[in-house]
């Protein structure tokens, strides 16, 4: 029996797919908002992950204010402690009282913890989470397991993959 690497137990992503999932929770957070119709006042993207998912969510509820927070908390695969690299203007976020925050993926929930300590009426939604990040988000699509990696469609390139049981001669 061949044991898989670590990256192997991996959930690829594809572009349709991305897209698809992204605009599901669009859908989920329609008329969701704090606004009379259930608007939101603005969307912010935590990069680079949540950029991709957060002009799709943008453009399925017409919402046209949308920044970014950057944090890095990985460095290529290995988890960091997360640091807050910019952000919005403050006086337009707030406590985040009518913001959307999108992420791709809540992982461990550090980052999302960052960012719920600075805008913490913001309502946080991300495309995918892992069980220990859940508590941290407020809405998601899909859930995986803490071990499964995700490879985005932004990470990937096509390439040869050699079959599990080798080649046939």
């Amino acid at each position: 029996m061949i044991t898989p690497l670590p990256h192997e137990k991996g959930f690829h992503v594809s572009w349709d797919q991305i897209h698809r999932d992204a605009r599901a929770l669009a859908w989920r957070l329609d008329k969701r908002g704090p606004g009379p119709d259930g608007s939101w006042k603005a969307i912010v993207a935590i990069t680079r992950g949540g950029m991709a998912p957060a002009m799709i969510i943008a453009r399925e509820l017409d919402v046209r204010m949308v920044d970014t927070i950057s944090i890095k908390s990985y460095n290529h695969q290995d988890q960091a402690e997360p640091e807050v690299l910019s952000r919005p203007d403050p006086d337009v976020m707030g406590d985040g009282e009518g913001i959307l925050v999108i992420d791709d993926l809540v992982d461990s929930g550090k980052t999302l913890e960052v960012v719920r300590g600075l805008y913490p009426k913001a309502h946080f939604a991300t495309v995918y989470a892992k069980p220990k990040g859940e508590p941290m988000v407020d809405t998601f699509i899909t859930g995986v397991s803490q071990d499964t990696w995700i490879f985005f469609p932004w990470d990937m390139a096509l390439q040869y993959v050699e079959p599990y049981r080798g080649t046939s001669g």
